[in-house]
């Protein structure tokens, strides 16, 4: 039973499943914004901050220059104030709480610099394959100090010739003669923390085949800790190599089931995306508050930066990516939270919801850093020569965010993965998306139906229903041309997951702008949903063009033209309304 059926069955209200935005609208109650935190989430979100301010700021020179013993320091400290707990079960030490709040944690934390990675590879991919899969007694070993700071925590997978490809790794893991323990041989690269890290989630072959995570303390003869890369950003963090050479690893400290491995890490990847996003999201906010404070100051041409309508006009855009990460970061929580439905102190439940929105996780991975990128990109870029010289900071932030585009599975992997995912969910009928596929082309040339209500934003609610047609109908034709032949189309899939991140991005910043009665809101929502259509509009029409031929293809382009229209709209006064509320409200208080 998925852990969908088994919320349905405790509850009797249908559980939300994952990917179906792409085949149904969502209810407005199953949208989670910020504006619903409760008074605690709102009290640890302010608190974070706070630490970020008065422990974290003053140690920023030594936390760049990797002084690890800072780190270790701050670890701690972030720990006996139980920030490392958040996803920890209370039996083991933590505070097991919910994803709502795990998000808030690692949003806050944005501003840490480089302490950021340390505090997310050691709360993320660092802990949670033990939280996830590990037994009682080797919860009870590590969890404690994993979750008070005392340990800091690794994640070993990458190799020179295994990236985003898990299932390629070389390590092998042979076993004793007497069954006792393991030895473990390989290279592993690239692993965050390493430097100064005690206990590492090591991945390899056993018997060069079955794929095994096993638990590796540092002290483990055989394993020795290479020098510390040169990094293009997040210089502060550490990042080496790895080197087993007979490292002898007790056999009860196998992670999980021999030959399972790849549950492992597939999971923990799922929850690494979730958090990235919020990391994302913690730096687009005061990017944009740097950007109206440096505009404000700045003249040009006798008047302020601030006032000139392109400057504003750049606010506006930064806004709006904004406000799209964060609208569907939020939802993806509250999605992960409803299904768990108070269990948060469950790991197998956890481990299962989080995989159950892994389209999701994906989507606000590659949604939430390539946002990042254009904003900090746009910040640089209004600042000019300013924001290119390092003493200002914003160089630093330009480099820094680049790497969020590459780890947890590239962009690239994560794009594929969406319509990947989907695609096995229909084939092992845990989603209907050929029904709805096929009944969307029957629907193409029929009339319109018009959307209930009369409410605010109805037309972007339109645009969104057409949205999701559009998406299935370039799906579907794509699946009945290439059949299994399909993941030779990287081509077609990647406008596949396009079109899908586009729609849920529309949809959740309409769903939560429509809650709200805030003008901002409203605004914003409408320009990601006119940014999100093109999109779509785009997406769609390559795949038309690829998947059809002849009178089909300009049927199916003009079906798509006619079902993505939109009427006029003068964004150049509807950002100037989105840039004058930004400026009103002093940065990006939404």
């Amino acid at each position: 039973m998925t852990e969908v059926q088994e919320q349905t069955a405790q509850t009797g209200r249908p559980a939300v499943p994952g990917g179906a935005f792409v085949v149904r609208a969502a209810e407005q109650d199953e949208v989670f914004t910020p504006e619903r935190l409760d008074e605690t989430q709102r009290a640890i979100r302010d608190a974070v901050r706070e630490f970020v301010e008065r422990s974290v700021a003053p140690r920023r020179e030594a936390i760049e220059a990797r002084d690890y013993a800072t780190h270790r320091a701050l670890v701690a400290e972030l720990g006996a104030q139980g920030y490392l707990g958040v996803d920890v079960p209370e039996a083991y030490g933590g505070a097991g709480l919910d994803k709502v709040t795990s998000l808030l944690v690692s949003e806050g934390l944005a501003e840490a610099g480089s302490l950021a990675v340390t505090y997310g590879a050691h709360v993320g991919i660092g802990t949670l394959p033990l939280v996830f899969f590990g037994t009682d007694d080797q919860r009870r070993r590590w969890l404690p100090g994993l979750a008070d700071g005392s340990l800091v925590a690794a994640y070993a997978l990458t190799e020179p010739g295994a990236g985003s490809d898990v299932q390629g790794i070389r390590t092998r893991a042979d076993r004793s003669a007497d069954g006792s323990h393991y030895l473990l041989n390989g290279t592993k690269q690239f692993i965050t923390n390493a430097g100064f890290a005690d206990l590492f989630t090591v991945y390899a072959k056993v018997d060069g085949e079955r794929f095994t995570a096993f638990l590796v303390p540092r002290d483990t003869a055989g394993l020795t800790v290479e020098a510390e890369e040169h990094k293009l950003g997040v210089r502060g963090s550490s990042t080496c190599a790895l080197t087993l050479a007979d490292a002898r690893v007790p056999a009860e400290n196998v992670l999980g089931e021999v030959g399972r491995g790849h549950i492992v890490a597939y999971s923990v990847l799922n929850v690494g995306r979730f958090k990235l996003a919020a990391g994302c999201l913690g730096g687009m906010r005061p990017a944009i508050d740097r950007a109206i404070a440096y505009a404000t100051d700045r003249r040009l041409f006798g008047q302020r930066l601030l006032d000139l309508p392109l400057t504003r006009e750049r606010l506006a855009t930064m806004a709006e990516r904004t406000f799209a990460v964060e609208s569907v970061t939020y939802r993806n929580a509250g999605l992960i939270d409803a299904l768990l439905a108070g269990a948060h102190g469950d790991p197998d439940r956890a481990r299962g919801a989080l995989e159950e929105y892994a389209i999701e996780c994906s989507i606000a991975k590659v949604l939430a850093s390539d946002g990042l990128n254009a904003v900090i990109d746009d910040l640089l870029q209004l600042m000019g020569g300013y924001g290119y010289i390092e003493d200002f900071g914003v160089a630093g932030l330009y480099r820094d965010a680049r790497i969020h585009q590459i780890w947890e599975g590239t962009n690239e992997v994560n794009r594929l993965l969406v319509p990947g995912m989907l695609l096995r969910r229909a084939m092992r009928g845990r989603l209907d998306l050929l029904g709805p596929a096929k009944r969307a082309a029957d629907a193409l040339l029929a009339p319109e139906a018009p959307v209930e209500g009369g409410a605010p934003l109805d037309e972007e609610l339109r645009q969104v229903r057409a949205m999701r047609t559009a998406l299935l109908i370039a799906a579907g034709a794509a699946v009945q041309r290439y059949g299994e032949r399909l993941d030779e189309e990287q081509e077609v899939l990647y406008r596949v997951a396009d079109a899908a991140i586009a729609l849920f991005a529309a949809e959740s910043a309409v769903l939560r702008a429509r809650a709200s009665a805030d003008a901002l809101q409203a605004g914003l929502a409408r320009l990601v949903t006119a940014r999100s259509i093109a999109a779509v509009e785009h997406a769609t029409a390559e795949v038309a063009t690829r998947v059809q031929e002849g009178d089909d293809r300009r049927m199916a382009l003009a079906g798509l033209r006619r079902l993505l229209r939109r009427e006029p709209v003068d964004f150049v006064a509807l950002r100037r309304s989105v840039a004058a509320a930004l400026v009103e409200r002093g940065g990006y208080r939404v």
